[in-house]
């Protein structure tokens, strides 16, 4: 079973049921956290350790 290792706006806002605005605002402080640029993209770990998750629970919404 193929797993994903990237995580979009979209996926958080499915995940924290917040508005896609929001989800977005939450996914531009990550990649600006972890010193990404533009076109990298954010994994589901550094999700889960800004939002103190568990990377388990989020395979099973994702």
């Amino acid at each position: 079973m193929m797993r994903r290792i990237c995580i979009y706006p979209k996926d958080i806002a499915r995940i924290t049921g917040r508005s896609y605005r929001q989800s977005l605002r939450i996914y531009n402080t990550i990649k600006k956290v972890n010193n990404k640029q533009s076109h990298q993209a954010v994994t589901l770990n550094e999700f889960c350790l800004y939002l103190g998750l568990e990377v388990e629970h989020i395979h099973k919404l994702i």
